[in-house]
Formats: structure tokens, sequence, C-alpha cells
């Protein structure tokens, strides 16, 4: 267990403590403790930055495994999920978006677990990794309710929202066709 896998894991420790800030509320909406919406969403931000940080580490200091290349993407695709399902039930996303984005989760991991049987390894794509960015800058732009920006009437959580949309599917139509090249082969 070195320290990029614990990095990873951390991130799905993080998981659950996010979601209790962002959804554990008494009646009628109210927080439990002032800025608790801003807490979930540092959790979310610091929870999102290992994913880079623990794949820097493990590249730098050579220590790639197996488990942390299964774990990163688990990681990630639990922690989306995780804010989407509760920005969902919170009334911030609408379902089609968080649907349309799990979806292409599952296709992807779906894709990946088929190549693996054949010992065929679909790597990321920058498309991918852009993907994952604007996922998280969306996110992270909602959970934030739009600051700073919203102080001066600026509201972009969900523009960005639909341009991680728009990453999520051109980036899953990507995979797909190249794991249709390789599995053929």
């Amino acid at each position: 267990m070195n320290l990029p896998n614990r990095l990873t894991m951390a991130r799905i420790i993080l998981i659950p403590v996010f979601m209790t800030f962002l959804l554990l509320k008494v009646p009628k909406g109210y927080t439990l403790f002032p800025n608790q919406d801003l807490v979930a969403a540092v959790i979310f931000i610091l929870a999102a930055a290992t994913d880079g940080l623990d794949g820097y580490i493990a590249r730098k200091r050579n220590q790639v495994t197996n488990l942390g290349k299964f774990m990163d993407p688990l990681a990630d695709k639990l922690l989306v999920s995780a804010a989407l399902i509760s920005l969902v039930q919170l009334g911030e996303v609408t379902a089609w978006i968080a649907w349309i984005i799990l979806a292409r989760e599952f296709a992807v991991t779906g894709l990946r677990a088929i190549a693996a049987v054949d010992r065929v390894v679909i790597s990321a794509s920058k498309l991918g990794k852009i993907k994952t960015t604007t996922q998280v800058i969306a996110i992270s732009a909602i959970l934030l309710h739009d600051w700073p920006l919203s102080l001066i009437g600026i509201y972009i959580g969900q523009p960005l929202l639909y341009i991680a949309l728009f990453f999520t599917v051109i980036s899953g139509l990507d995979y797909m066709i190249k794991s249709r090249k390789l599995l053929r082969k």
C-alpha cells in the first residue's frame, strides 16, 4: 500500500464524509451549522485533487501498481457519481444529465472489463481527462453556488455542466470507437 494507493483510498473514504456534509440537513432545508455546504464543497474539491496527485506521484516514483490502475478510475467514478446523485436529490442537477454521465461511466467500465479479458488495455485518453476535469469543475461550481461569481450576478455551474456533458458524450464515443478497433485485432 504505497502513497499513491493511500491517496486513492483516501478519496474513496472522503465520499461518505462529503455526502454527509452535503445531505445531512434538518427539516425545511436548514443546515446543521453555518457553511455546511461550503465544507462539503471543500471536501469534494480536496478529494478530486487527490486524483491528479496520486497519478503524478505513482509515475514520478515509479510506484504504478495493478491495485492503483483498478482503484483510481473506480474512485473517480464513485466520487462523481456520489456528487451527481446528491445534487439530483437536492434539485441542483437534472436527473437526465446525471443519467447520461453515469451511463457513460458504466459503459466505459464495461468496455474496459471486456478488453481486459483479452488482455487489452484501453488507457485513459486526453478526452477522458478533459471529461473528468470539466465534470469536477462543474460540480465544484454547483456545490459552491457559483461563488464568488454569483456575487456579481454571474452563474456558471449549469453552463459548465453542459460543457462537461458534451465532453462526457464525446469521450464515451471515443472509447467505444477505440475499443471496437482494439477488440477486433
